[in-house]
């Protein structure tokens, strides 16, 4: 009999995680629960669910709204079955782009925030209960490189830099409370999607690839550090 493992991505009807929920569908060992705002509207993630029919589902979820999360709870409950959710992929996020310590709109910085920071902090804790009945155990919050406040990139991204710099904080405050789970926090690279832009130069298929692989294979040795998709690790 297989071994089968479930996921759940977040921010999953366009870019990297679109290309995680396709690559981990090739395999039947998984069950992923793609997660959008609007299921009806996600006609790339319909498509995939005729495909593969069984091994996905789509469910609705507005990340920074907990009447929603809770929502979003019980449906993957219902998917679920007895199962636990052995991978969550908090994935969703959004950019002011290239604005600057002195020259950004604070209602972006507010919403960037909240996006990038609090919704995962209440999506993790409200998932808390399947993790905890899940056979691996893992969290990934997906950071970015621009959050590493050794890497000293320079004035551009100063919002999103910031709340990655605060969403890695929270990773290991995570794995401090928790070290019976497995979280930790990666860069994918700037990939070719919405969010990178054309001037990319990574192919999101390639970096999620390495990405899941990690992933997939991570243990506790791994939990409460920041990672980059090819597996070195990161400087905070």
């Amino acid at each position: 009999m297989l071994n089968t493992f479930t996921w759940l991505i977040t921010g999953s009807n366009r870019g990297l995680g679109l290309e995680m929920v396709e690559q981990l569908l090739q395999s039947p060992t998984h069950t992923v629960i793609a997660t959008c705002r609007n299921p009806d509207k996600a006609t790339a993630l319909q498509d995939l669910r005729t495909r593969f029919l069984g091994n996905l589902h789509i469910v609705k979820l507005e990340v920074t709204d907990q009447a929603s999360i809770e929502e979003c709870v019980k449906a993957v409950e219902i998917a679920l079955g007895d199962r636990g959710l052995d991978y969550l992929l908090n994935n969703a996020a959004i950019s002011e782009q290239r604005d600057t310590a002195f020259n950004f709109n604070a209602q972006g910085y507010i919403d960037t925030f909240y996006t990038n920071v609090l919704a995962p902090a209440m999506i993790t804790r409200a998932f808390l209960p399947l993790l905890e009945k899940g056979k691996r155990k893992v969290i990934l919050n997906m950071s970015s490189q621009l959050g590493s406040m050794a890497w000293r990139f320079g004035a551009p991204y100063a919002t999103y830099a910031s709340c990655k710099a605060a969403l890695n904080m929270m990773t290991t405050k995570q794995a401090a409370e928790r070290p019976d789970l497995i979280v930790f926090c990666m860069c994918p690279g700037w990939c070719k999607t919405d969010l990178g832009g054309e001037d990319a130069p990574l192919d999101p298929k390639v970096t999620m690839a390495s990405l899941l692989k990690f992933v997939s294979s991570a243990t506790s040795e791994h939990s409460g550090r920041y990672w980059r998709w090819t597996g070195e690790e990161l400087e905070w």
